[in-house]
């Protein structure tokens, strides 16, 4: 076979594997983050993401909000706690399979591992690569605390207000309160900075991944409180849920 015979061949092997017009396309060969940002505009500290211990041993639980456009979800993780949570080179793919929380207004993925890591959550959105910030998991050295312990405060008729113990935790840096009926679905999703929520008063409210305004109380109907304490690593010290209902 002459030299050209070879050529057309090997032209035709790159062509099949990628198109130079579109690199989402590209077959990745190496499961490192870093692979898949050198060919992807990217933005970073997009992908809302934690994560917790589980009543399993070994096992963590890094949760994530997919918003509606997201496609491509991907869980990455290194090799323990002491390399650059900087350098996405340091990060692999993990294949794991995704569940819903809260019929999939949230997801998360569980993990086993006996190793503290870094974890990061990527997934595409108009184009977009959007990265999480890294999220450290500490199951080993600071696991969380599961607890029920709650103050549910109805002086304001239908909009109960909930508070915890701040001081708990010292690491707890932002708290994510989810109030969620008996179908498990999401009434409302918030973050605070304070050990205090109201429903649904946003006064004190950072950040919001409420889509629509959340429907009125309905009273003697059954509801769940979710909290979690999120560190400024992105792990939950506390973890607290707590079922009610309002007069």
């Amino acid at each position: 076979m002459g030299s050209n015979s070879y050529y057309i061949i090997f032209l035709f092997v790159i062509i099949s594997c990628a198109s130079s017009d579109d690199p989402g396309n590209i077959v990745l060969t190496n499961d490192s983050l870093d692979s898949l940002v050198v060919m992807n505009q990217i933005e970073v500290d997009n992908v809302i993401a934690c994560a917790s211990a589980s009543e399993n041993e070994n096992e963590v639980i890094i949760y994530f909000y997919p918003r509606v456009d997201a496609t491509d979800i991907r869980y990455y993780e290194t090799k323990d706690v002491e390399v650059d949570k900087n350098n996405y080179a340091n990060y692999t793919k993990k294949d794991l399979q995704s569940e819903d929380i809260f019929k999939g207004y949230l997801k998360k993925f569980k993990r086993i591992t006996p190793k503290e890591k870094w974890v990061i959550i990527s997934f595409k959105e108009d184009g977009i690569l959007h990265l999480s910030n890294p999220i450290r998991l500490k199951h080993r050295t600071q696991n969380t605390v599961f607890s029920s312990e709650l103050t549910i405060d109805e002086a304001t008729a239908l909009m109960p207000v909930f508070s915890w113990e701040a001081s708990a935790i010292p690491e707890d840096a932002i708290y994510f309160q989810v109030v969620s009926d008996a179908q498990d679905e999401l009434l409302s999703g918030t973050y605070t900075e304070e050990s205090s929520f109201q429903y649904y008063n946003i006064a004190n409210v950072v950040l919001n991944i409420t889509v629509v305004t959340p429907p009125s109380l309905i009273p003697g109907a059954d509801y769940n409180f979710t909290l979690m304490g999120v560190s400024e690593d992105n792990w939950v010290n506390t973890l607290i849920e707590k079922p009610f209902s309002v007069e």
